[in-house]
Formats: structure tokens, sequence, C-alpha cells
């Protein structure tokens, strides 16, 4: 026992990048309740654990139906500073050194918030965390699949002088929410109008929906990562394409079970993915609702699968490879990891 203790620490002291997390999915029970008394909305829960006890997810929509309660709090730039900050708290905790944070304006737009309230609550957080912790982030904008694709353009259109005001953080779109009955190739024309304006691509593909799914988003859509990506697996042909091309997957596996992707991490397909060499990363998705922030999920998989010092050590460094990071700040931080995994012991 003594020595799996010291393999966590080793873990979880270890720097790590995260490269698929929500910031809405970083609201907390207790910073959920805590907007809604001082922006005056009324939840249709009685206290923080209350909420907390229906997270009992039986799929993806379930979540997003709780999650769209959460979201109805952010309604100020001070509100999306502070959900951002909570999660920077987790993170620099965890050691993570380099974050690339989806967040979805549609959620709020339709509500009638501003996207530079959206923006400009997030970007406060990120540089105070780049000043007082040396905190690496980027921002991607997610687009909701389960919204027509006219929408998403409209708000990409919208969006467009902020890409460029906030060029140095906001470096790409995303594609998330629900995937049954919306494959990618609903989104083409969007993809295609990121790329002309020289944006990175990444969507969720291959967590509820089929490989298909991951095969149109890299086909279709482009994309150069695909978040979640765990069903592919069941394409032998697709797996040799991730390890040919190394497309780098990001995976949540506490997400995973806590939505019903799997019903025990044992089953979980990372170690099937790892062994066929496919460049996977662990991330933790929306840690607030599945019940644990990255370091959580590195033991959470160390411990089904048995992984050791080299096939952690794999994927933290997958996670440095796969970011949007400018390639000498990527270098530098690879070099920071190398050291610490030969120096500790």
């Amino acid at each position: 026992m003594a020595t799996i203790t010291t393999f966590h620490d080793k873990i979880c002291r270890s720097p790590k990048t995260e490269l698929h997390v929500h910031i809405e999915g970083a609201l907390t029970p207790e910073l959920m309740f805590h907007l809604a008394k001082r922006n005056n909305v009324k939840l249709p829960y009685n206290s923080a654990d209350e909420l907390r006890a229906a997270y009992s997810f039986t799929n993806l929509q379930s979540f997003l139906d709780i999650c769209g309660v959460g979201v109805s709090v952010l309604i100020t730039s001070r509100d999306f500073y502070d959900v951002t900050m909570d999660y920077i708290q987790h993170a620099v905790s965890d050691n993570i050194v380099h974050s690339e944070l989806f967040f979805d304006p549609q959620l709020h737009t339709h509500r009638g918030i501003e996207l530079t309230t959206i923006i400009d609550g997030i970007e406060r957080a990120l540089i105070e965390a780049e000043q007082k912790y040396n905190f690496s982030s980027k921002l991607i904008m997610c687009f909701l699949r389960h919204l027509d694709e006219q929408d998403a353009l409209d708000t990409f259109s919208r969006a467009l002088p902020l890409f460029e005001q906030y060029k140095h953080r906001l470096i790409g779109i995303g594609l998330d929410s629900t995937e049954q009955n919306h494959p990618p190739e609903e989104f083409q024309r969007l993809f295609a109008r990121a790329r002309e304006h020289h944006l990175r691509v990444v969507a969720h593909a291959g967590e509820e929906g089929p490989p298909l799914y991951v095969k149109q988003a890299l086909d279709i859509l482009k994309v150069e990562r695909i978040d979640h990506g765990v069903r592919s697996v069941e394409d032998e042909l697709l797996m040799k394409r991730l390890v040919d091309v190394k497309i780098p997957l990001t995976i949540c596996p506490l997400s995973n079970i806590k939505l019903k992707v799997f019903d025990d991490m044992k089953k979980h397909s990372l170690k099937q993915l790892l062994d066929s060499s496919v460049m996977l990363t662990i991330n933790s998705d929306d840690p607030a609702y599945f019940g644990g922030y990255l370091n959580a999920n590195y033991l959470a998989v160390t411990d089904a699968f048995h992984l050791n010092q080299n096939d952690i050590y794999k994927i933290i460094r997958n996670g440095f490879e796969a970011s949007f990071i400018e390639e000498e700040k990527r270098q530098l931080l690879i070099k920071q990891l190398d050291a610490y995994w030969k120096e500790s012991p």
C-alpha cells in the first residue's frame, strides 16, 4: 500500500495539462447557491446538498438538463470570473500548468447575456491566474449541436470581433452537447468558416455517438483533436488511423462512468486505446458534476488498470504535445515535466 500511495503522490504532484474542461461544468453546488442569492435567482432545490443528491445521471441528456439549471445563475461578468477562478484554484491544487477551457456562449446568449460579459469575466480570471500562479491557458468557444447550424453561424459571426480582440487566448472552436441524432456533418459550414479564420478546431465525438461520428469530425469538420472518442475502439480501421495520424483524444474517465458510457471503470476503453498507442489524454470534463477534478481522474484509471509510471508519464506528456500552446513554451514545459519524472522518487 505504501508503494501505491507514493505513486499516487507522484502523479498528483506532476505538472499536467487539461485539454477538456467546461467552464459551466466547473460550477459547484455551493457556488451555484452563492450566485443565485447574489443575483436573486430561484433554484428548484433547497440546498447545495439537495442539488448534489440530484446528480444521479442516466445519460448525457440528464446531465445537460441539470446543467441548464446551473447556468441560470451566471449573469454578470463577475459571475463568470468567479466560476473560472474557482476552477483555477482546483487546477492549481492539482498541479495543472496549462489548461484549455471550453465555454458555451449559446447557453448564455439565449438568456440575453452578452458575449462580452461572458468573455470579460473569464479573461479577468485567467489573467489573474497567469500573474499569480504562472497558470497558462487558452479558450475554446464551443457550439451546441442540439441547436441548428444557423444558430451557431449567427453566434460565430457576432463573436468574430472577440476572436480578434482576445486572439492571445480565444484560439478555437469546438462542438459539444448531446450527440444522439446530431452528427458532426451538420456543422460543416461552421467549421469551414472557423478554419478560414485560422482558428483551431476540435469536436466532441464518439462518446455516446458511434465511431462514424469520429470519422465525420475528422473528414468533414477536419478537427485537430477529438474530445472523448472512447467508442473508437469499435472500429479497427479508425483505430489504425488515430495512431498513424496521431490524432489526440481528450478522454474524461469519471465523466464516462457518471454518464453511463461505461458502467464500471474496469470496462472503460482507455486501456485498449493506450495499449494500441492512441494518443490519449486525461481530463475532468465537468468536474463539479462528475465527482472529480483532474487528479481524481488520473488516480481512478491508475487503480482500475494498474497503470505504471511509463503509462502515466506517456499520458501526461501527450497532454503537452496535444495542446495548442506556443511551441517554445510547450518545449519548456515538457523539459520541466521530464525533469520532474527523472528526479522524483
